[in-house]
């Protein structure tokens, strides 16, 4: 089938994309080649899918109303899958106007796009950083998430809500996607992962916040792609058998519309997460102390009983494989 893929010169969008090539699907690529992060990276991720059959690729900004439009009238996909945004959340201390523009303006036209066209299922990125506030572990979907701590987070919850209210209003079948912590090869130099290991090799010192007391549920990007083009090839149907009471966060009684945790459920603790990467690079790290920092939580742990029951699929990559995989690719690409 025709599929828009949105950010495929992004790290889990180029992978995404890159799947589903391999299975036969047609891909409409689009991306804005932000500089974000090295520009000459994401111009790597793309260069992968020059002259593969099946791909089109668009350059154009998700906030650019008349671009996106152009995009479904014009190569009308049948499915879509939008994992272009404006990622990270520290950058929203000296950016905040391009959260908005990027996600919450951004997923407009997206939606807009998918309900004019009549698209059969939008599949598309949340985080868990919605969790926000909430401290019971593990972070479920049927909990509320009703207090996120950063900005980045908000304009996720909203997309949740937005295409939830879309999925209600239209009938637009919507699944979204909680994120937990993706690392693994073709990742992005904004990341923890990525941040040691180049540190590491430099002999500088590794930056290691709330003093190495984080938990992270690391999943590896292979399970996340996984995960996502399961997703795509269930369409999510509203609850014929709710009663009004007590609505599911997760869930909707009115609107074919779920969300989904996707991660992987045994949680490492981050100083663990560097000896496996010390291992890894046969080096040892310099570790430079520090507090938590604004807006981040101490410890993420998913929940993906509801993924494992609805696709029957589970994130199984542990993270000395997964590390291993991504040093494996680092000292290729950068030849370090």
């Amino acid at each position: 089938m025709k599929i828009l893929v949105t950010g495929t010169a992004g790290f889990i969008g180029y992978h995404v994309a890159t799947r589903l090539l391999e299975r036969g699907d047609e891909v409409v690529g689009l991306d804005n080649l932000s500089d974000y992060y090295d520009v000459a990276l994401k111009k790597a991720r793309l260069a992968h899918f020059e002259g593969q059959p099946g791909y089109t690729h668009v350059h154009a900004d998700l906030a650019d109303r008349g671009a996106i439009e152009a995009v479904f009238a014009t190569h009308k996909p049948r499915r879509v899958i939008n994992l272009a945004a404006q990622a990270g959340v520290r950058y929203a201390a000296t950016n905040p106007h391009v959260y908005v523009s990027s996600n919450v303006t951004g997923f407009l036209h997206v939606l807009e796009g998918c309900r004019r066209h009549e698209v059969e299922h939008l599949v598309f990125a949340s985080t868990s950083s919605v969790y926000g506030a909430n401290t019971r572990m593990p972070f479920s979907e049927h909990q509320p998430t009703e207090h996120p701590l950063t900005l980045y987070a908000a304009s996720k919850k909203a997309n949740e809500q937005m295409a939830h209210s879309y999925a209600h209003l239209y009938g637009l079948p919507c699944t979204g996607l909680r994120f937990f912590t993706v690392y693994g090869p073709w990742g992005r130099p904004d990341m923890a992962l990525f941040l040691f290991t180049r540190a590491i090799l430099a002999g500088e010192p590794v930056r290691v916040f709330n003093h190495g007391r984080h938990k992270r549920s690391f999943t590896y990007v292979d399970d996340i792609v996984e995960g996502v083009l399961r997703t795509l090839d269930r369409i999510p149907a509203a609850d014929a058998n709710w009663s009004g009471d007590r609505p599911d966060p997760g869930t909707s009684g009115v609107a074919p519309y779920r969300i989904f945790n996707i991660g992987n459920e045994k949680p490492v603790e981050l100083l663990r997460y560097i000896e496996v990467l010390e291992k890894c690079l046969g080096r040892t790290a310099r570790l430079d102390m520090l507090p938590l920092q604004p807006g981040d939580v101490p410890d993420t742990e998913a929940n993906v009983s509801a993924l494992v029951q609805a696709t029957g699929y589970a994130p199984k990559i542990d993270v000395a494989e997964g590390v291993a995989r991504f040093v494996a690719w680092y000292r290729e690409f950068y030849g370090a």
